[in-house]
């Protein structure tokens, strides 16, 4: 499904996305608590998903739990998603390394945005969501976020799963 110009999407779009991922590559994770990759990579985690930490500067190392590798091509399983924690230059090659990998979907965090790179994946293939957070959408569509303090827009008297 390609999604026009990225702008918005549509809750099912990424409902779908988010129960069919079940291993996620994140390129960014960071092993320093207080950074925004590690606290989704924990969120992720808690939820049942497989993350794989992609940082070449902590390669060797672990992340809550999961040996980080340095690069999308060394990882130790064919992942679901990439989930990008680099800027929009950064990207386009992270794309392409993606769509060689063989992932199904191309995450970009929020604030990164490269549509040259997203038209390369969906001409591939894969599904694309740019300048938004797994953890926070996922949060959002369960029902939960409002527990920390944003409102999400789902109004519902009874937990829900995805």
């Amino acid at each position: 499904m390609t999604v026009a110009g990225h702008d918005r999407y549509d809750d099912a779009y990424l409902r779908a996305i988010l129960r069919e991922v079940r291993t996620i590559g994140m390129v960014g994770a960071s092993a320093n608590w207080n950074r925004p990759s590690y606290f989704a990579m924990k969120y992720l985690q808690d939820r049942g998903y497989r993350v794989v930490p992609i940082n070449p500067a902590a390669a060797g190392g672990t992340i809550l739990g999961e040996a980080v590798v340095p690069a999308i091509d060394t990882l130790p399983i064919r992942v679901d998603m990439i989930d990008i924690f680099r800027n929009s230059e950064a990207a386009g090659p992270i794309v392409d390394e993606a769509i060689a990998h063989g992932a199904k979907v191309v995450w970009m965090q929020l604030g990164v945005r490269n549509d040259a790179a997203a038209a390369r994946a969906e001409a591939a293939g894969l599904r694309v969501v740019m300048n938004r957070c797994p953890k926070i959408e996922h949060a959002r569509l369960v029902g939960t976020l409002e527990w920390h303090g944003v409102p999400s827009g789902v109004i519902t008297s009874k937990k829900r799963k995805l």
